[in-house]
């Protein structure tokens, strides 16, 4: 497959890419810097900001499907980065739209996950404190959610990690779920980043998320 990865530098989408390229897909990737991305003979780095929507869907163009990864938590703090995440998500889906490709496979949040109670995770009293200041970062993913919905003419899916997710190992085992935490039997929701990764480019080779949220654990 012919793939773009927006944000292919970061924590979660670096390692979409080493499984894209695992599986001997050829990747564009998308960046601010492209510097950080290793030397491959099947990726093309692409250096640009998410605000310069008609660049972003012209490097889209041609591609047989799309994952956003992007991150703006390191562009800020507080209640901006709410806004940040909402700017740049919008110039993403702009910019996906133009470009025409159809498939989107969005790296997504676990803060709006329902809890076996039916409550989203981040209004919920399972909600660690130590997470409070995340919230506007995690109100912002939630929000990108909520504009998917709103866009008849993707063929998107939004991918959810478990409630943590930390690098781990690879071992391919793990289950997927809907709108509610996968949860193992003590109640510990995790995933590794490579387990998501092989679970994402999964989707991307055969599909059968549309327009609607999965998610994943152990």
């Amino acid at each position: 497959m012919k793939i773009a990865i927006i944000g292919a530098s970061g924590f979660i989408g670096s390692k979409i890419l080493d499984e894209s390229l695992r599986r001997g897909h050829q990747i564009t990737g998308i960046v601010r810097n492209p510097g950080r991305l290793p030397q491959n003979p099947k990726l093309t780095p692409v250096g640009l900001d998410l605000k310069q929507t008609d660049q972003l869907a012209r490097a889209l163009a041609s591609h047989d499907a799309i994952v956003s990864a992007w991150n703006a938590a390191k562009d800020g703090s507080g209640p901006v980065l709410y806004d940040r995440f909402v700017e740049g998500n919008r110039s993403i889906i702009d910019a996906v739209k133009k470009s025409g490709v159809k498939r989107l496979l969005v790296v997504g949040g676990a803060a709006s996950l329902k809890t076996p109670e039916g409550a989203e995770f981040i209004d919920s009293p399972q909600f660690p404190a130590s997470f409070e200041a995340f919230k506007p970062a995690m109100r912002g993913v939630r929000e990108y959610y909520h504009m998917l919905k709103k866009e008849p003419e993707l063929d998107w899916a939004y991918f959810s990690p478990a409630i943590v997710i930390q690098p781990g190992e690879r071992t391919g085992k793990f289950r997927l779920g809907g709108e509610r935490i996968v949860a193992d039997t003590s109640g510990a929701s995790k995933i590794s980043v490579e387990d998501y990764a092989v679970a994402a480019v999964d989707e991307l080779e055969h599909p059968k998320h549309h327009r609607e949220r999965f998610t994943i654990g152990y």
